[in-house]
């Protein structure tokens, strides 16, 4: 399902005001929407302190004027008695009731401040913590398609602005609209007149507002897509750092970086000249305003025109200033709006992205033999797993050994709709064999083992897990019930330990040491510092990739499934640890189905099968020896594997 923005700009071009405005409501609303989710009592004790401070000062600035002055200390000039409203006052009572009148602006201000402190931090972190929620669902095919520094802007820069709009821009709006309404009311009836003079120079404030933060928001919206574009080109730059210095790539690396930055700088610009124009120019209108009340006020009172006092052109100058200042605050913080807003569309845009799809309903579940050998359910712990198969059809569930039987039947696959990757493509793999993928780059290799594990869904045939086709399994059941070695290696901030039993949480030390003394882990773990408790950062930055590669071994056999994926877990090993890791791998295969991709053709000769692949097809299958009669694709492979080892 696509975000409502998205939908709404494939519209007509001729309706792009109504289409700007209507996103950013929506925008705007889902915000709204996550603020009153954090804490509806907060939101509306920050509504209700906005609003007395606002009032609380332009009620204090009219006050000064023409009810302290005109009515109280000029009388008090001329000993005459003074009045609030008809009833006899003080002078010194009149400044204790000011006096309170601010105060309680003081206090309303202080508190909204902390309030809405906390609502920008607290939707900060749920919006944080519903991006990560979500983003853990989103399907393989997203990360694909884009690059992680553009995700990782999402998180900082994105999230980081949004937060500056609802903890400093929202607030400031909303206490400006309050002040500017309060204001407004009290010209109006202070007197008409010069309350017109305050609306002429609104409506030129509103004017110039509008056009320059038009021209400078098609700017900041492409300076935050710009920004996500060069935080992901510097992410691809640090991760390919060893490849860039092998060939020399620096120059190109920094020419590539310069028109991005270049790109970026050049937006960045346009929209900080196009925004700082608006604070000198509604500065100025003020100023001019202010003038112009003083001047007329003083030429109507002056003259005798009408009963215009002294206070009340006093209160006038302050409740100008009150009514149009705000205006100029909001002005300058436009482009963080604008900003805001782009930011958000992004947060949304990938909140918004479809979850994977999981229409599974079979489960893997703790199982034990009942008195005929077959599986029943269990609670405790028996390291034996059974699929729990409910029928839609009314009658029992049923329950079928987890073993490892796989089957291909017929299977077509592509990666973008009309590019077949696989097809036709039949294979089977019994509990305990050992299955070989080889054949050049390209062939359909890898994608065999992603359609394995529902990484993505095939377009015709069947796969099947024990007789059970795999669309009926839940992904995270399915997936639990196979292991991946992958050529890239993945390590987590955290222990050696914990990286072990990462897919096997409940695994005991005991387990863990048992797992990498099969991979042949162990001995290079005990000369690091802490041994098995040594912390590892930056994903295993102070290991070699030899090593990183025997730490992900490990931890497919701490997980202990039946079906284990190997794909190339060896082409980064240097030949002498390929030695001791093929020893621990034969053992972590014993018992299992295992797929194995190979880059080196020595490590699959004992394999049970071996599929050559070429364009998505399988051209040969058998075992080494089988093949090697037939002088196919899968020879001239193997005996140029063997030239190439004989010449290094």
């Amino acid at each position: 399902m696509k975000p409502k923005w998205v939908e709404v700009i494939s519209m007509s071009n001729n309706n792009a005001k109504k289409i700007e405005f209507k996103k950013s409501a929506i925008l705007f609303g889902s915000i709204i929407k996550r603020m009153f989710k954090f804490s509806p009592a907060l939101l509306v004790l920050a509504c209700v302190t906005i609003l007395i401070s606002g009032a609380a000062g332009v009620i204090g600035s009219a006050f000064i004027g023409s009810i302290l002055i005109d009515d109280f200390i000029t009388p008090m000039l001329s000993n005459q008695p003074t009045y609030l409203y008809g009833i006899p006052m003080s002078l010194e009572t009149v400044i204790l009731i000011m006096a309170g009148i601010y105060l309680i602006g003081v206090v309303t201000n202080y508190i909204y401040q902390i309030v809405v402190s906390q609502i920008g931090q607290g939707t900060q972190k749920e919006i944080r913590d519903e991006l990560f929620s979500h983003m853990e669902s989103l399907p393989l095919s997203y990360f694909d398609t884009r690059t992680h520094g553009d995700i990782m802007s999402v998180y900082t820069n994105d999230i980081d602005t949004l937060r500056e709009f609802i903890s400093r821009v929202l607030p400031m709006v909303v206490s400006s609209i309050v002040t500017m309404v309060v204001a407004l009311v009290a010209m109006l009836v202070l007197n008409v007149y010069l309350t017109l003079i305050v609306l002429f120079f609104f409506v030129i404030i509103i004017t110039c507002i509008a056009i320059f933060s038009h021209k400078s928001s098609t700017f900041f919206i492409s300076q935050q897509r710009s920004l996500g574009a060069t935080n992901g080109y510097i992410e691809e730059m640090i991760s390919g750092q060893k490849v860039i210095k092998v060939f020399t790539h620096e120059k190109e690396s920094e020419e590539g970086f310069d028109k991005l930055n270049d790109a970026l700088c050049g937006y960045t610009t346009k929209a900080q000249q196009f925004s700082n124009i608006l604070g000198p120019i509604t500065v100025n209108l003020a100023h001019l305003q202010y003038c112009v009340i003083a001047l007329v006020g003083g030429l109507l009172m002056g003259y005798g025109v009408m009963p215009i006092k002294a206070g009340l052109i006093i209160s006038f100058l302050t409740l100008g200033k009150s009514f149009t200042l705000p205006i100029g605050q909001v002005a300058n913080q436009i482009n963080l709006a604008i900003m805001a807003l782009a930011g958000a569309e992004r947060i949304f845009a990938l909140i918004d992205e479809p979850s994977e799809v999981d229409d599974g309903y079979v489960m893997l579940v703790n199982a034990k033999k009942d008195e005929n050998g077959n599986p029943i359910p269990c609670e405790e712990k028996t390291n034996m797993w059974a699929w729990e198969h409910p029928h839609t059809d009314g009658s029992p569930t049923s329950y079928t050994w987890l073993r490892g039987d796989i089957t291909m039947s017929d299977v077509d696959f592509a990666y973008v709709k009309g590019k077949t990757v696989l097809h036709d493509v039949t294979l089977y793999a019994k509990p305990g064999q050992k299955v070989a993928f080889v054949g050049p780059t390209g062939a359909g290799k890898t994608t065999i083992t992603n359609l394995l594990n529902r990484f993505y869904d095939i377009e015709d045939g069947k796969i099947r897990f024990d007789g059970i086709n795999i669309n009926k399994i839940k992904k995270k059941d399915l997936r639990r019930a196979m292991g991946m070695v992958l050529q890239e290696t993945n390590l987590f901030t955290g222990s050696v330990k914990d990286n072990i039993r990462y897919g096997n949480p409940s695994a005991s030390d005991e387990e863990v040491i048992k797992a990498a003394k099969l991979a042949n882990a162990h001995n290079f773990i005990m000369m690091l510092p802490e041994g098995y408790d040594t912390i590892l950062h930056g994903a295993g930055a102070g290991l070699s990739q030899g090593q990183r590669q025997l730490i992900s071994i490990a931890r497919a056999a701490c997980a202990n499934p039946p079906v284990l994926v190997l794909d190339e877990a060896t082409s980064s090993i240097d030949s002498h640890t390929e030695k001791l890791v093929q020893n621990g791998m034969d053992a972590i295969m014993k018992g299992r189905t295992v797929f194995v991709i190979a880059h080196r053709l020595s490590t699959i000769q004992n394999s049970d099968v071996i599929m050559v692949l070429e364009s998505g097809k399988i051209i040969e299958r058998g075992n080494h020896e089988d093949l090697l009669k037939q002088k196919g694709k899968y020879y001239q492979l193997y005996t140029g594997s063997k030239a190439k080892e004989a010449n290094a």
